[in-house]
């Protein structure tokens, strides 16, 4: 499962071999850390005119959902197989880790930028945005138009560390929160580099056969250092709260049948999969996560998925699940903090002020998603028989959870002294 499977922050290349310019050229766009109210179409405050012309233009998906937190995009690369590379893809040029300084590239101490598994010291002063802009584009340039094409281009952006050139900074008033201020910037920073990488498909004569496809990995983290923010829903990155799996998504290409509307279809981040396999004439396994959701995509028909698992997780010390099944979600155990609704800064109090709740571990909670979107009226109590139904389900599924492998990069081999101060594969 390559596609989403790759380390985040990186720029891939996959080419097909069958050449067939019946297949569609796939651009799959990941932004980090990008909160619900991190997009035009979602929050008029914020500078986005090309995604969200490219989402009218093509489909918003309204429920689309991901994990709570950056996993399992985070892999590990401490063998090549591990990386982009040993996954399949021809071309990568991106990073290892997740926090790494938007123009040095490094992080703790180890430059975290390769192309190609070489280590790049070159970029040193150019913003990650630009940069994998720019690569993304030099990567079009080169392709070969007699064949299709994917690319996974998964920025940054907006993840931290807060920073952004001056120009996108100031086209948000001084009046915000400054780490708000600087957020909004990456976002629009994030908007103008992928109108570039369309207008570069579209110089290559590749963009009418292009399926565009954009999301984010997870909420946005809502506290005071990182000022990402969900409104209305719930909730935060890290959280089993809407505002920490339901993201910002949408598709544009000609190949959809039915545009310019929002899609209510449920989709998770394991159906991409299958479904662009599908799509380039691959036959998924029969025992694939993910589900087909083309015709959902394309056509507005009924999603095939009608359940899904938020998390299972119980290495924890307070373990939590939580699970979707039709119009309700039931959350065991811990949901995460802050389970709060906090409206952006920059909407001055247009919204209200942030509403905070306090919520015992060992509570269960219902909710009716399409009745009770931002999750504010708890059912668990009124609907005992819904609670232990969706319970037994959780129960039945953990049978099948399979442990975690963590070598964790805490390991002192891993440490980028030992590769030229470079973060590198090869300690396992």
């Amino acid at each position: 499962m390559f596609m989403y499977m790759v380390i985040f922050c990186v720029l891939a290349l996959f080419d097909s071999s069958a050449g067939q310019l019946d297949k569609p050229n796939i651009l799959f766009v990941l932004a980090d850390d990008l909160g619900w109210a991190e997009i035009g179409y979602n929050n008029h405050y914020v500078k986005t005119p090309n995604l969200d012309r490219l989402a009218s233009e093509g489909v918003i998906l309204n429920q689309s959902y991901v994990q709570q937190s950056c996993s399992p995009w985070h892999l590990g690369f401490c063998k090549r197989e591990y990386t982009p590379h040993g996954r399949g893809f021809d071309r990568f040029y991106g990073m290892y880790l997740a926090t790494q300084d938007h123009y040095t590239h490094m992080e703790a101490k180890g430059l975290d930028l390769n192309e190609n598994g070489n280590p790049d010291w070159s970029k040193n002063g150019t913003y990650s945005t630009d940069l994998y802009t720019d690569k993304a584009i030099e990567y079009i340039q080169e392709h070969d138009t007699d064949k299709p094409m994917f690319m996974y281009l998964a920025y940054p952006t907006v993840h931290d560390p807060l920073q952004v050139p001056d120009k996108y900074r100031d086209m948000y008033p001084e009046g915000i929160n400054e780490n708000r201020r600087i957020k909004l910037g990456m976002i629009t920073s994030l908007d103008d580099g992928v109108q570039k990488v369309v207008t570069a498909l579209q110089d290559n004569g590749m963009w009418n056969n292009t399926l565009l496809i954009f999301l984010s990995d997870n909420g946005g983290p809502v506290n005071d250092k990182y000022k990402g923010n969900n409104w209305p829903l719930r909730g935060s990155k890290k959280t089993m709260f809407e505002g920490g799996t339901r993201v910002v998504s949408f598709v544009h290409g000609t190949m959809l049948e039915k545009t310019g509307y929002v899609n209510d279809g449920l989709i998770h981040v394991v159906d991409w999969y299958p479904t662009l396999l599908s799509l380039v004439g691959g036959i998924p396994d029969s025992d694939m996560d993910g589900l087909n959701v083309w015709a959902t995509l394309s056509k507005n028909e009924s999603s095939p998925r009608t359940e899904f698992v938020y998390n299972i997780d119980y290495t924890d010390r307070f373990p939590c699940a939580a699970i979707r099944m039709g119009d309700y979600k039931l959350i065991l155990g811990k949901a995460g903090n802050p389970g709060s609704w906090v409206p952006p800064d920059e909407a001055n109090g247009t919204f209200g002020n942030a509403t905070y709740t306090r919520i015992k571990r060992k509570d269960s909670l219902l909710y009716n998603i399409k009745d009770d979107p931002t999750e504010r009226y708890n059912l668990a109590k009124q609907m005992p028989d819904k609670v232990e139904e969706m319970s037994a389900r959780i129960r039945e599924l953990k049978v099948n959870m399979v442990p975690a492998l963590d070598v964790g990069i805490k390991s002192r081999k891993s440490s980028p002294r030992h590769f030229n101060n470079v973060w590198s594969s090869g300690w396992c």
